[in-house]
């Protein structure tokens, strides 16, 4: 089906003759990469500069696609340089499952492999040419890394800087466990990819890269009816509900205020590893106003952690299947309801299993 859907975007050129190019927004990351390492990293930020390349490399029909992500990014995706746009997303695609296949293997040995390829949000992921399969292996495989190794773990989260609304839990999270040093390895490791990117680009692109995020949050997050169907978060829920900009931000504030409570909270407490990692993954999706569909690869994270709770009788078994369908499935149907009715139901998703976990309590302490 995936290869299929790859065809018809070869209709005109490298596009679906729609303005829908080869690898979707693959291209943004392909580009980027390309333009930086070859002496043009001022057009990276400049969006008619930037569409006009990319109209270059796909075809004149393309539709109005742009670089979103901060500077470091530019480092961590500088392999894509070296390789042709097609076999660049090959190796995008391959290398991100891989990642996120052995963060997973790290909480579930025995199923990783089935459920790496089984999980829906991975190929909604793959559709868009996204980045969900290694945000998904970050914070996977930096909690699962936690206790065992932290330096790795911290490392694995700082890189999530490359995406930073989905890391606003973890630094409350990392202090309120007492994880200092995973906590300074992440710190560090945040300080050396802002400050080589800074030494290798300069300010320019940093403050190119702000004057730009204003514009998009306008025009994709406040205003963005093109693509709010695949948005999960509390805010475009409201603003698909008819509330104002500032309504929804109010709503989106009170669902990151309680997630920012029940998160430290519970790593305080040091309450189980199930019920601590599940409640910060799906706090994450509670706290940032952008959340998109491919975002939910961390799902499979939950996933496993439902069904240790279920096995230890913390769940019964019919709650954990329900929670369980509810977070693999619903990415896979978010946009066409979305299309279909108008509205954005993440939210009734997220947060019924936040509730889920955050109610929890062991029977059998001793088995955790």
């Amino acid at each position: 089906m995936y290869a299929w859907d790859l065809w018809g975007q070869t209709r005109n050129g490298l596009t679906n003759g729609l303005g829908r190019p080869f690898g979707d927004d693959f291209i943004n990351y392909w580009s980027g990469a390309w333009l930086t390492w070859h002496g043009r990293i001022a057009d990276v930020y400049n969006f008619e500069a930037f569409h006009l390349f990319e109209r270059a490399l796909s075809g004149p029909d393309l539709l109005y696609y742009h670089y979103g992500s901060p500077p470091v990014l530019l480092l961590l995706t500088a392999p894509l340089a070296l390789v042709p746009y097609i076999p660049g997303l090959a190796l995008w695609l391959i290398s991100s499952w891989y990642a996120f296949y052995r963060a997973l293997r790290l909480a579930a040995p025995d199923m990783a492999l089935l459920l790496s390829l089984a999980v829906p949000a991975l190929f909604v992921n793959a559709l868009g040419g996204q980045n969900g399969a290694w945000s998904a292996a970050f914070l996977g495989g930096g909690l699962m890394l936690l206790d065992r190794r932290p330096i790795v773990a911290g490392i694995l989260f700082g890189l999530l800087v490359y995406k930073p609304h989905l890391g606003l839990l973890l630094p409350l999270a990392l202090m309120a466990g007492r994880r200092w040093t995973a906590f300074a390895s992440a710190t560090v490791t945040v300080i050396a990819l802002v400050g080589t990117s800074l030494v290798l680009f300069g300010r320019a692109p940093w403050l190119a890269y702000a004057d730009n995020l204003a514009v998009l949050k306008h025009f994709i997050l406040e205003d963005g009816a093109g693509v709010w169907h695949r948005m999960m978060s509390v805010f475009v829920m409201m603003r698909h509900f008819g509330f104002s900009v500032d309504a929804s931000y109010i709503a989106q504030a009170i669902s990151a205020v309680i997630a920012a409570a029940v998160v430290p909270r519970s790593w305080w407490r040091d309450d189980p590893m199930e019920i601590r990692y599940g409640l910060l993954v799906l706090g994450t999706c509670l706290v940032t106003p952008y959340l998109q569909d491919y975002d939910l690869v961390v799902g499979a994270f939950v996933v496993v952690w439902l069904l240790a709770l279920q096995r230890q009788g913390v769940i019964s078994r019919a709650v954990a299947q329900l929670a369980m369908a509810a977070i693999l499935l619903w990415p896979l149907v978010n946009g066409a309801v979305g299309k279909m009715t108008g509205f954005a139901f993440g939210p009734f998703v997220v947060a019924p299993l936040f509730v889920l976990f955050a109610s929890r309590k062991p029977q059998h302490p001793d088995a955790f």
